[in-house]
């Protein structure tokens, strides 16, 4: 019975996280679209060079005890409390602290214009040190519908603020508005929708027992973040605003594909692997049953993308952002299994492993720093290989960790993927092919698309997919249950 329910949440979780994040993505298409059509490559390099700022101080403000509660089954009124109270003084103490290095920041880019910037762009860690408690405890309830509709409203209500500035000739401050409105305005959501409330009675012991766990967390998401925006570090250190401009749009377009498979999955990943940590063997199958369903959707997801990146870019946002097409297509190779890495290390961090999932994420991001330096010099290019390389062998690295904790053989990894990557492969090809020659972009794009989904359709109904049937009877039975 509680095998049911847990599969029936679990479902309804990938379920929701699916379909809000597809709502999120075509939202933040429609913006992008207007946004990039009306801007340049300039003004989304100087969001772009903010971004590695922006997204460490944000590890510092959470500091962990996010994921510690997530992972506490007994978590009280006592320990949300002094989380909320620590991230609020956590997140006005880094906000006065970047305000002041904000002169420093834009020294090192050699752009001025980035003190005023960057010092409203960091607003947003004064509002969103409010709502981590309430966006946790979210997750950890497998609200999954409720945040699906919280960020579907914060994406169109600063959008729309975005397009307003833009349209008004504000250039790069509203793509810094629609930063700072969207935190803003997801805080403000999960208060009204969370039932938990603080209190003003503080203690510091609950901080004190998940201090271990979430220390390692912290630490650990420092470096993922170093590892996912060191390109367009270096980039803004190196090269010109225009080029990190390329990159970020590049980057932007892989981010809401890949975005879409891991808001499938990362929502229940943890919390569910966590409720059956104490059963290694049901949790390997929950493991192996997410990862063949990530694969199955990751990998003809990503590769369609990176099929019509060319006629995307050119039809969406103009040719003037040609330069971004290559960027994106790279990107999509790494971005089809980027999600399998999220449930590597969700896996490990259900376990209570954080000091492997720390030190694993340390090894990995100084050995990517060290490559991406001495890669910068050969192009943008070169660096985006490498970076794929490094990460993709991380994998196996990840899985010796897997199979000490829960006997995960890496041959099962593989039969559990492999034949969706192999199966995708043999879907695209006839699709490049038939438009190799096509003049027509609408019609190039429209056929790859067609042809792609159903040569993969159609190969996981013949050769009897468990995943595709199983996938196909939810949806059906989702649709009947709203009639």
């Amino acid at each position: 019975m509680a095998n049911s329910k847990l599969k029936e949440k679990t479902a309804k979780g990938i379920f929701w996280g699916g379909l809000g994040n597809g709502l999120q993505q075509i939202l933040s298409l429609c913006f992008g679209i207007f946004l990039a059509r009306t801007l340049n490559a300039k003004d989304y390099g100087m969001i772009g060079m903010l971004t590695i700022f922006t997204a460490i101080a944000g590890v510092l403000l959470d500091g962990g005890f996010a994921a510690a509660l997530i992972n506490k089954q007994d978590a009280k009124q006592e320990d949300y409390n002094a989380v909320f109270w620590f991230n609020v003084v956590m997140g006005i103490s880094i906000y006065i602290i970047l305000f002041f290095c904000a002169p420093f920041i834009a020294g090192f880019y050699h752009t001025p214009a980035l003190v005023p910037l960057s010092r409203f762009i960091f607003l947003g860690f004064v509002f969103g040190c409010t709502g981590t408690v309430h966006g946790a405890i979210l997750t950890k309830k497998l609200m999954v519908k409720q945040k699906s509709l919280i960020h579907v409203t914060a994406i169109f209500i600063s959008g729309v603020a975005s397009v307003v500035m833009v349209f008004n000739g504000f250039g790069y401050w509203g793509l810094a508005v629609q930063s700072v409105g969207y935190v803003l305005i997801t805080v403000f959501l999960q208060w009204i929708i969370s039932p938990w409330r603080p209190t003003f009675q503080f203690s510091k012991a609950p901080l004190k027992q998940m201090l271990p766990f979430s220390f390692k967390i912290a630490i650990t998401n420092i470096f993922n973040q170093l590892n996912q925006n060191i390109i367009s570090t270096l980039l803004g250190k190196f090269y010109t605003p225009q080029q990190v401009g390329y990159f970020t749009q590049g980057n932007k377009w892989e981010q809401m594909g890949g975005n879409f498979v891991n808001s499938m999955v990362s929502g229940v990943a943890q919390p569910v692997m966590a409720t059956v940590s104490d059963d290694i063997e049901r949790q390997r199958n929950i493991f192996r049953k997410m990862l063949r369903f990530t694969a199955f959707i990751s990998f003809p997801a990503m590769f369609i993308l990176a099929l019509v990146s060319k006629e995307i870019i050119i039809i969406t946002i103009t040719a003037k952002w040609m330069p971004s097409i290559i960027i994106l297509q790279m990107l999509c190779l790494w971005g089809a299994l980027a999600p399998i890495n999220g449930l590597y290390s969700n896996l490990i961090i259900s376990r209570g492993n954080s000091k492997v999932y720390m030190w694993n994420t340390i090894s990995l991001g100084v050995l990517q720093v060290l490559a991406m330096i001495f890669s910068a010099s050969h192009g943008i290019n070169c660096m985006i290989i490498v970076f794929i390389i490094i990460n993709t062998l991380w994998i196996g690295v990840w899985n010796i960790f897997a199979w000490r904790a829960i006997r995960m053989r890496f041959i099962y990894v593989l039969k559990d993927i492999c034949p969706f990557f192999f199966i995708t492969l043999i879907a695209v090809l006839p699709a490049y092919l038939i438009t190799m020659k096509m003049t027509n972009l609408f019609l190039s794009v429209a056929i790859k698309v067609i042809v792609s989904v159903s040569v993969y359709l159609i190969i996981m109904k013949c050769s009897g997919s468990v995943i595709y049937k199983e996938s196909r009877e939810f949806l059906l039975s989702r649709i009947h249950k709203k009639k």
